[in-house]
């Protein structure tokens, strides 16, 4: 029979009570008023703290616990000990464990002979072994830390070991009079992080060694050294975080044999809510030259943009601004007439009249500036000041065809400098309407599958009186299922649709009884007049678009397919994308396929064929490879590649990885890279939780 006894533990020296401690055991003996001895199967909790033992006597004169082993001590914040033999106070928090172990985090285990436990903050550990890796019985393990000392801190989450040997399988490899190591319950401490070694064709064989700075509870600095035979390299990293928003700054400065000049850039980012509904977004970017991005791995951007956003979304209205500054680092484009500023500003609100429906009135704006000085494309300046107005309404008949209507009138002043002869300035207005018929029809099968059937019929019309100004914002258009019943094909302002069109398309929805869900999207565009709008790619040109045949499948299981292309009348495609990924236990998968007809306007000569693949396969509990790639089958070469393989256990993760860059160009050589990084897990803030441990085979 086990008893259970609650009392008060009081010494002879305090007059306040030290807090009431629960005491189980299967016997429990009170010698006078000196001593209390339990016995067999203790279980004793004390302020969040939990105490296993053989046997315990409390003796009252000395204020102190004996305690009889198999000792098991697991502390509030997760910290376990065990121990044979210890004497401690009745808080639990000073004393004495003989023959002692720690584990921290459930992570990392320090076994000591002797543990001596002060102030209920600091545990000080003698002829320590120190590792995260499973023990097997006399086997080393894979690794383990030795040590004549470890004094834990438990309130700053440290780790001080003094004469300490680094071991491999039981030799050792390293050693060091003094060492600090967080924790593995640390997040983030002032510190060295894991090495990383990479090793590319410009730069050669080099190291990267990042040190962490914490600045506090919300701001942190992290400095990375790259060395290397042909570069010497800093890198930098900056957060913080406010109480209305964060910042983050990347960037690095580099000298190396590449080029005869200091090297570098900077990555800013943020965002703030100042208030009234308003938030603030700013992004910066900046390269010293068109190719160090990708010499040093940072980045694969060839074109560089630094802007400011201010948004207020609201019920009834949004207000946005936001102005740009565009880099390029491609070969063929020049920074001076990309055009690198643009600027641009909305102002719109809602309406719910009496009458039904929604009117909206807005406000916009936007200006580019090209600091080339030359007349004509390359030197143009543009602003446009536009107001518009348009009524939406739909309803609902009692046979269930849906409808809906829209009309609106909209205005623009354009003004043009450094423009060709031909550039018109001036006022344009654009009125039109629309309606759009849908009739949903709904059913479902006999597995209890659901069906939507949804034929749409779209009629549009619009017109533009006034000046027709350049086309700086809507030189790209294409046709797909968002689209298709659009009042508009263009993305931005500058260009107009007109005449009388229609857009005719159904809809297919099923809805599978498991949980799979696939749609089917089949549709087209007629237009009374060809406006030579739309380049021939896009789908659009011509009196008779292309037809649109689009779908998507999402199964239960994590499965997910995409996929669009158009062709013409006589079934020859224009353009053909597919994507598939799959992500599950054991498998994240993202594939796609597109092809694109050859268009010179878009400035593609030959037709676009590529396929590219980025997949992460578990091989086993351990084992993980992924594989990075993009193939151009156009030209029949491949454009990029790259494989990973990680190693991850209880005590240690290895990532391994080689990656090839294709491409080149006057300012780009292709290359090929190698990392290799090596994590202690126990040790690491960043590491990714607790491996699979491993397994003692006889």
């Amino acid at each position: 029979m086990r008893f259970l006894l609650a009392f008060l533990l009081i010494t002879p020296s305090l007059t306040w009570a030290q807090g009431i401690a629960t005491l189980v055991a299967d016997s429990v003996v009170v010698a006078g008023d000196a001593q209390l001895i339990a016995d067999g199967n203790i279980d004793v909790f004390y302020d969040g703290t939990q105490l296993s033992a053989a046997q315990i006597t409390y003796d009252r004169s000395s204020d102190r616990l004996m305690i009889t082993g198999p000792i098991v001590i697991t502390n509030a914040d997760g910290t376990v000990l065990t121990a044979s033999q210890a004497t401690l106070d009745p808080k639990l928090e000073n004393g004495i464990l003989r023959g002692a172990r720690l584990v921290l985090d459930q992570q990392l285990q320090l076994a000591a002979n002797q543990i001596d436990r002060a102030e209920g903050r600091y545990s000080q550990l003698y002829k320590v072994a120190v590792t995260s890796c499973k023990v097997c019985g006399r086997k080393s393990p894979l690794w383990e830390i030795r040590a004549q000392r470890v004094v834990h801190d438990a309130q700053a989450q440290q780790l001080y070991f003094t004469n300490t040997q680094f071991l491999i399988r039981g030799v050792p490899v390293m050693w060091l009079p003094k060492l600090r190591l967080p924790d593995p319950s640390l997040t983030r401490a002032t510190g060295l992080l894991i090495p990383n070694f990479r090793t590319t064709d410009q730069l050669s064989t080099g190291i990267k060694l990042p040190y962490f700075i914490k600045l506090g509870d919300s701001r942190d600095l992290k400095l990375t050294p790259h060395l290397s035979p042909r570069t010497t390299t800093l890198e930098g990293r900056y957060r913080q975080a406010f109480s209305n928003g964060d910042l983050e700054i990347n960037a690095a400065i580099s000298r190396d044999t590449l080029l005869d000049a200091n090297r570098s850039y900077v990555f800013a980012t943020g965002q703030f809510d100042i208030g009234a509904g308003y938030s603030l977004s700013f992004e910066a970017q900046t390269a010293s030259d068109d190719s160090y991005l990708l010499d040093y791995g940072y980045s694969e951007q060839d074109r560089l943009k630094s802007a400011i956003n201010l948004e207020r979304v609201a019920e009834n209205g949004l207000n946005t601004a936001n102005l740009t500054y565009y880099e390029t680092l491609r070969d063929d484009e020049v920074n001076a007439s990309l055009p690198p500023v643009v600027g641009s500003f909305r102002v719109e609100q809602h309406r719910y009249p009496t009458a039904g429906g929604t009117l909206r009135f807005a406000v916009s704006g936007d200006t580019l500036y090209r600091s080339d000085d030359s007349i004509g494309d390359a030197g143009r300046d543009m602003s446009r000041l536009g107001a518009e107005l348009d009524w939406n309404r739909e309803w609902i008949s009692n046979s269930g065809l849906v409808v809906s209507t829209n009309a609106g009138l909209r205005s623009d002043l354009y003004t043009v400098q450094d423009g060709a002869a031909d550039d018109n300035e001036g006022l344009r207005s654009v009125p039109q309407a629309g309606i759009t018929l849908r009739y949903p029809l709904a059913g479902s099968s006999a597995s209890g599958a659901q069906h939507l059937v949804e034929p749409t019929l779209a009629l549009l019309w619009s017109d533009s009186f006034g000046i027709t100004p350049p086309n700086e914002d809507s030189t790209r258009s294409e046709l797909d299922q968002a689209n298709l019943l659009s009042a508009t094909h263009f993305a931005g302002d500058d260009a107009i649709e007109t005449g009388l069109r229609a857009a005719a398309g159904v809809t297919w929805t099923r809805l599978g009884a498991g949980g799979a869900q696939s749609t089917v999207t089949f549709g087209r565009i007629l237009r009374d007049t060809d406006g030579g709008d739309f380049n021939a790619s896009s789908g659009l040109d011509g009196t008779s678009s292309d037809w649109l045949l689009a779908g998507q499948y999402i199964s239960r299981d994590g499965f997910r397919f995409d996929g669009r292309t158009l062709f013409d009348d006589d079934a020859s495609l224009t353009r053909a994308a597919t994507r598939i990924g799959w992500d599950n236990d054991w498998l994240a998968l993202n594939a796609a396929y597109i092809w694109q007809a050859a268009d010179e306007t878009e400035s593609r000569p030959d037709a676009v064929s590529e396929w590219t693949l980025d997949t992460d396969v578990k091989l086993s509990p351990t084992w993980s490879v992924s594989v990075d790639t993009r193939y151009d089958l156009a030209r029949d070469e491949p454009a990029r590649a790259g494989l990973g393989m990680v190693y991850h256990n209880e005590c240690v993760t290895v990532d391994l990885s080689v990656s090839r860059r294709y491409t080149s160009s006057d300012t780009v050589d292709p290359s090929t890279s190698f990392g290799l990084s090596v994590t202690l897990n126990g040790f690491s803030a960043a590491q990714s939780g607790v491996g699979p441990k491993a397994s003692c085979s006889p």
